[in-house]
């Protein structure tokens, strides 16, 4: 069992001290600057959703109102609430001391409380507390919050710069909004290549009033470290504000479980502080459980009740040299393991963040798709705390940017202003608000993309003034960002960007002349024009952390923002959902160099079966790229090679338009998040070609060691019954954690052994362990394009929907071999247990597990079946 300890934590106080925290969140009233609009607004809320919920907007997200409503980012608005202290709550006011504790303000503002400026915020993700003791009154309390537009101070502060930062504005194809990189605001907000620009203002988190006599503790974390003398401890930190100086504070630490405690004396000093106790684990009597990474061990899903989680496990970032090779290597270790990170990329799940609703579901299609691993993107938001607590209990290794992203930024403006705070309270997430530390955090990164713009001039900065850019990028991430988190947390490992070369950028400066260096760090890697199914044309990169494809969303997803009219590629809708430059004719020109495309003379047919072609291309796309860092993981090819990680880009969706992720808005799997569940599996046989040679590699993520025997069938695309039957002669060994070729012939001696032609034939092959149990799902290669392939029938494909305890069966018959068979339930939401598979077999037996009640009849009334041969 994983372990997951509950740390008490007991302080003794004479005299004794109490407090009381009054939430203020509620109904508020909200108030346009010329005073034309006036509603109530929800808090936690912004003024997008509020205008909403009051129907005076429609849904932001329907057609094209992310044009037509940036009014309402270029408003000043005014939120207020009148508030009386009650008899529960009457004693605040008698406190010592009185603290109106806004979590999150979105994002310039003024704040007054009974007419008396309080103060002004600037920053989405710092906490603010003002001291309003004297201010109060025990009835009608006067509370306003006047919010400035994001969008014009923006620009204000570009005309206050002293010298050019750019970019200035995003490229028109994305209608967003300029100058982000003045703002300390969530970046993606003005506009990025698969999302809309909806600058929010609001009171986006929690608003209460906090009063104590004496202490008030800010917050609690507990980080376990392991010593070189093989010892556990755990380093508890409290950040606290003391009215007046305490001597002899007593201070106990436990972790009965782990016969662990720890009791001193202490003194509490006016003002806000940080203090750090160490408790020093007794490991003579008792074994401390780890928490492992999904796949690899076990975590204990405990609930605190008001005790702080320890989970106990270590993190290591290997960066070495390789014997006999240029480079480092890159790779994690956690508890001593070296662990193969297979995942995607996190970016907000809504433009409004009250309305988020998913992010549970998000992350167990993470979990169900067989990821182990999530990099939350710099240009977003710090998640929220049930993120990082769901991925404690679901294994999932996080990767963490600072929210820095792609643009470069005025280094004295973020020095000045959001340098020194008590907590960390926007350079670091650690256990922010959080009474535990997050095992699942296991590398922090200090921005997304800077390092490779100013490498290779992004920005085209003159020569001359590129030392001055560089050296705002070193004093901001390194020896400003770089500096707080370590001193935050030296307990995880910290790299400055993404990607980088990690150790050789530091050698270099900080800014290497060549980020993407596959012999060091991490890469991303995008290319529109290649063929996407050619692996030679991928990087043998050390870490693979963004690569991807686009693809659309399934008509069910786009039919909740647009109307008939729009359900054409060609449509304005279409043109007006695409952010990423030229991104539609991509797709179709990528998908055309393997299959037909869509060419029905019915216009909404041909629309509906583009959108699937789409996600053909896209799965395979990164089916392909997947597989081959998968396979790269114990190789060395010329010194570039044992590839240690795998994060797709991206996850999940902001809105509901063509972009890179898997899972579409709302939850919806796309057929990438299908085939995730197969090409990242735990034991997975990969199939490719290289100079005419056909390998299978066994890849492996096991702990323990196998013995494994390939079994491949060749078929003709006009038959069902195989051609050829292939399989070892004897098992291969198979270390655990590693890849091994099995496999290999010349694939033209192959085909014709088998009476086939490269358009005639393919291969299906799996991997069987020496009792004939097949381990992991069932692969296959395809000799030539699918739009040469000769003898592919159209098939009659039926399917029935039965019952099966809380899911549903579907038993689907063919009477063809049918490639990417698709089962589609429109806007019924869950999801089937495999999708978009090929059917070499008369029929076949898949899941629905649902997200809501239904009925076979909702389900069998819903279903469409869809396969490649149905398009053209």
């Amino acid at each position: 069992m994983a372990f997951s300890a509950d740390l008490f934590l007991c302080l003794v106080f004479l005299p004794c001290v109490c407090g009381c925290s009054l939430s203020l969140d509620g109904k508020w009233r909200l108030l346009s600057s010329n005073g034309s609009l006036s509603l109530g607004a929800q808090v936690p809320g912004c003024v997008h959703s509020a205008l909403q919920q009051q129907g005076l907007i429609q849904d932001p997200y329907y057609r094209f109102n992310d044009v037509f409503y940036q009014w309402i980012a270029l408003e000043n608005w005014t939120y207020s609430t009148t508030f009386s202290l009650n008899s529960t709550y009457r004693s605040v006011q008698d406190k010592n001391k009185v603290l109106l504790v806004f979590d999150g303000i979105d994002t310039v503002s003024t704040i007054s409380l009974n007419g008396i400026t309080l103060g002004r915020t600037d920053n989405m993700f710092q906490k603010y507390n003002f001291s309003v003791r004297g201010i109060l009154k025990v009835q009608d309390n006067v509370l306003e919050v006047s919010l400035t537009s994001p969008v014009l101070y923006a620009q204000e502060q570009r005309k206050r710069s002293s010298y050019r930062v750019p970019p200035e504005c995003p490229p028109d194809v994305q209608k967003g909004q300029c100058h982000v990189n003045f703002i300390r605001k969530e970046q993606c907000s003005f506009s990025w290549d698969w999302g809309p620009s909806f600058p929010t203002m609001g009171l986006w988190k929690g608003v209460r009033l906090e009063a104590f006599d004496q202490i008030h503790i800010l917050q609690v974390s507990a980080v376990p470290l392991y010593s070189s003398a093989s010892k556990w401890s755990v380093e508890v930190e409290l950040v606290i504000d003391v009215v007046n100086t305490m001597d002899n504070v007593e201070v106990t630490m436990s972790i009965p479980e782990l016969l662990s405690v720890k009791t001193l004396k202490v003194q509490f000093i006016t003002g806000r502080s940080k203090v750090k106790y160490v408790l020093d684990i007794n490991t003579v009597q008792n074994t401390v459980k780890l928490w492992w990474p999904k796949g690899h061990g076990d975590q204990e899903n405990s609930e605190s009740n008001g005790k702080g989680n320890v989970y106990f496990r270590t993190v290591e970032l290997v960066q070495e040299l390789i014997p006999d090779n240029p480079g480092l290597s890159f790779y994690f270790r956690i508890n001593k393991k070296s662990i193969f990170l297979k995942g995607s990329n996190w970016i907000p799940a809504h433009s409004f963040q009250d309305q988020v609703t998913e992010n549970t579901n998000l992350l167990q299609s993470a979990v169900d798709g067989n990821m182990n691993a999530l990099r939350v993107w710099g240009g977003g938001i710090y998640e929220q705390d049930l993120f990082y607590d769901l991925c404690d209990q679901m294994g999932i290794m996080v990767s963490t940017e600072q929210l820095f992203y792609f643009y470069t930024y005025i280094t004295f403006q973020f020095i000045n202003k959001y340098r020194f705070f008590i907590p960390c309270q926007d350079f670091c997430i650690r256990n922010r608000d959080k009474e535990s530390s997050h095992p699942s955090i296991i590398v922090w990164s200090g921005n997304n993309e800077n390092e490779a713009a100013l490498a290779t001039d992004w920005f085209a900065i003159p020569v001359t003034q590129r030392p001055k850019y560089v050296k705002d990028y070193v004093t901001l991430y390194v020896n400003n960002i770089r500096d707080i988190v370590l001193e935050e947390d030296y307990s995880r490992p910290f790299l400055v960007s993404s990607p980088t070369n990690g150790a050789e950028s530091e050698q270099e400066g900080w800014v290497a002349v060549n980020p993407y260096d596959p012999l060091y760090g991490d890469s991303h890697f995008y290319s529109y024009t290649h063929d996407c199914l050619d692996w030679t044309s991928f990087p043998r990169t050390r870490f693979a952390s963004e690569y991807g494809f686009q693809s659309w969303p399934s008509l069910s997803t786009l039919q909740q923002v647009s109307i008939e009219d729009d359900h054409r590629y060609d449509s304005t809708f279409s043109s007006h959902r695409q952010h990423h430059d030229n991104g539609n004719q991509q797709m179709l020109q990528q998908a055309a160099l393997h299959y037909n495309l869509p060419n029905s003379t019915d216009t909404y047919k041909r629309y509906i079966d583009t959108l699937y072609i789409t996600q053909v291309m896209q799965a395979q796309c990164v089916k392909a790229q997947s597989e081959f860092y998968r396979r790269s993981q114990s190789e060395l090819i010329e010194g570039k090679g044992l590839t240690m990680g795998a994060l797709y880009w991206q996850l999940n969706d902001i809105w509901q338009a063509p972009s890179w992720s898997s899972i579409e808005f709302g939850g919806k799997w796309k057929m990438l998040h299908y085939f995730a569940q197969n090409f990242f599996a735990p034991v997975l046989p990969v199939g490719f070609e290289d100079k005419d040679n056909f390998f299978i590699y066994a890849v492996s993520d096991l702990s323990e060691d196998l013995w494994l025997n390939y079994v491949a069938s060749a078929y003709k695309w006009s038959s069902m019954d195989p051609v050829c039957l292939m399989s070892s002669k004897l098992p291969k060994f198979i270390p655990g954690g590693s890849a091994v070729n099995i496999y290999q012939r010349s694939s033209g001696p192959m085909l014709e052994v088998c009476g086939c032609t490269r358009q005639s034939c393919f291969v299906t092959f799996h991997l069987e362990d020496s009792k004939g149990q097949q381990m992991g799902p069932t692969n296959y290669h395809f000799f030539s394009p699918l739009k040469d392939a000769q003898g592919v029938q159209r098939p009659n494909i039926t399917a029935k929907v039965l019952k099966d305890g809380e899911a549903f069966s579907v038993f689907v018959q063919t009477d063809a071999i049918a490639p990417f068979v698709w089962l589609d339930v429109g806007s019924v939401p869950g999801r089937f247990s495999s999708n978009g598979f090929l059917m070499v077999t008369d029929n076949i037996t898949v899941s629905f597990f649902p997200w809501r009640p239904t009925s076979v009849t909702e389900l069998s009334q819903s279903l469409v079946i869809t396969t490649l041969r149905d398009v053209y």
